[in-house]
């Protein structure tokens, strides 16, 4: 059956939340031995903000969040303090948990925090990154801007877009090789993915995006260290303008 197409799409998709697979997932994990019981619950609260299955800035109870994540109470507790720590909810004992709303000041020192991490790794990503592995990913952006062109906004085009910012991004910040820089970006990832939430993604937006990209790569396979940390200032800056609604 064809897909329906349209001009605009969110640049994180709603989904169903199915909450018994959750837990059936999480005691899958947790039978395996390999995932603490904490650590599922930090993963299935993102998952579910995410997917606006909990909506940014809303108000939870314990007991609501214990029946959502499928969890017990303890390492649900362990959990919601690890992402208290990481700025994107606020426990109040007496009136339940408050999740985070990005709004301008948020997206601003998130895009700074990005650029320090990003830009001395983009240096050496350039310098010393698998040509091979940038080659595949040029040829990937090319052939979602064929496809955009070619077919117009899709869903498929919308995922696409987000598996390449994701791979692209990752693969600067591992250039450093660097394990705790690794971990602090994934914070970074998830800030990102909230200020998305309220973001409208369209057609021109997401060529835009992925021509920045390409001059990124572009850069980076012709081994110039300046030319790939200008491009990626560029690309930082213009989607912080895009994530305000500037242009």
């Amino acid at each position: 059956m064809p897909h329906k197409r349209s001009d605009r799409s969110d640049w994180t998709e709603p989904q169903d939340i199915d909450v018994a697979a959750l837990r059936d997932g999480s005691e899958r994990e947790a039978d395996g031995g390999a995932v603490s019981l904490s650590e599922i619950a930090y993963r299935r609260i993102l998952e579910l903000l995410f997917a606006r299955g909990l909506p940014a800035g809303a108000n939870v109870s314990q007991n609501d969040l214990v029946r959502l994540v499928g969890v017990p109470v303890a390492p649900l507790r362990d959990a919601l303090r690890v992402l208290q720590t990481e700025g994107l909810l606020t426990i109040h004992p007496r009136s339940g948990i408050r999740f985070l709303k990005a709004d301008f000041e948020f997206a601003k020192n998130t895009y700074q925090f990005r650029s320090i991490l990003e830009r001395p790794a983009v240096r050496v990503y350039a310098e010393a990154g698998t040509l091979s592995s940038m080659e595949a990913l040029r040829s990937r952006h090319e052939r979602a801007i064929e496809a955009l062109q070619r077919d117009g906004f899709s869903a498929e085009i919308v995922r696409e877009l987000v598996t390449l910012d994701e791979i692209l991004h990752f693969e600067i910040i591992a250039a450093l090789g660097n394990p705790l820089v690794e971990s602090t970006y994934r914070r970074v990832h998830n800030y990102l993915q909230l200020i998305r939430l309220d973001r409208t993604l369209t057609a021109p937006l997401a060529l835009r995006t992925l021509r920045e990209h390409l001059d990124l790569l572009k850069a980076c396979i012709a081994r110039d260290p300046e030319a790939a940390d200008t491009a990626l200032q560029a690309h930082f800056g213009n989607a912080l303008q895009r994530t305000i609604g500037i242009f």
